[in-house]
């Protein structure tokens, strides 16, 4: 039997950077004729980290809130489930915890969005690019991507090359192998986020040979569209599936935590 058809990474308008209500992500689901979706909203910070892009800590019962409003209108129709994408920034590891101790979650994404002060995926400081030495950004990033697998917080790596968004490609992927090795023995899945093929890039996270290597390494995928639309819940997801079933990857969800599939 084929495994349930999830979009496991969705957004609200809490984030401060998605449009339309959790009702509407969940019926643009069930009219893409998905079996289920997680939410999985911009998780608190400490006030200094990200302000303008995620949730406030008062806001993250208004979260839980809203989405189990949603399980319940949708109950027998889809599958709701309630999760988070959090942050790996150094030092921020409790701030992390005590976020996820707060509530029952049946998802954690794990994601790396900084390096340093600077946010390499925000358009808006897209520039910065042009000072770095990409081999030196690609060993910096990785090392935050293995931190965050070994740190026992997460379940999955969010989109994990990131950095190739606006088109800086990892120019040798040694850094990525070392970093897929960490993530197999930590027992993580990853993130496969087709909002990729919405950026600049035109390439889904990971790329092909990114998906290859890690199906080799026995990591199963996580579908997910990272919607900040209903209109982007399921995106291309035939597609995805393509590119992890042609190199013999798994797809899995996770519900209390717990991987299936």
């Amino acid at each position: 039997m084929a495994s349930p058809l999830f979009d496991s990474h969705m957004h609200t308008p809490l984030c401060g950077h998605a449009t339309g209500t959790p009702r509407e992500y969940a019926q643009a689901a069930l009219d893409a004729g998905l079996d289920g979706v997680c939410f999985t909203d911009h998780a608190p910070m400490p006030a200094w980290y990200d302000a303008p892009w995620r949730m406030r800590p008062d806001q993250l019962d208004e979260y839980v809130q809203e989405v189990r409003v949603v399980q319940e209108a949708f109950r027998g129709r889809l599958d709701v489930r309630l999760g988070l994408e959090a942050d790996f920034h150094p030092g921020t590891e409790r701030c992390v915890a005590e976020v996820l101790a707060r509530h029952d979650w049946d998802y954690v994404i794990g994601s790396v969005h900084y390096l340093g002060a600077w946010g390499f995926d925000n358009p808006e400081f897209v520039a910065e690019y042009d000072w770095r030495a990409l081999p030196d950004l690609y060993r910096d990033y990785y090392a935050l991507v293995e931190g965050a697998a070994r740190s026992g917080l997460f379940d999955s790596i969010g989109h994990l090359d990131l950095p190739k968004k606006f088109g800086h490609r990892d120019p040798d992927g040694v850094y990525a192998l070392h970093a897929l090795d960490v993530i197999a023995d930590a027992g993580l899945s990853l993130d496969f986020n087709t909002a990729g093929w919405r950026k600049p890039v035109a390439e889904a996270y990971p790329a092909p040979d990114l998906t290859r290597l890690a199906a080799e390494r026995g990591i199963p995928f996580v579908l997910g569209s990272d919607a900040h639309a209903p209109a982007e819940v399921g995106f291309r997801f035939g597609e995805a599936l393509k590119q992890i079933q042609d190199v013999g990857g798994r797809v899995v969800t996770y519900q209390g935590r717990v991987r299936h599939g």
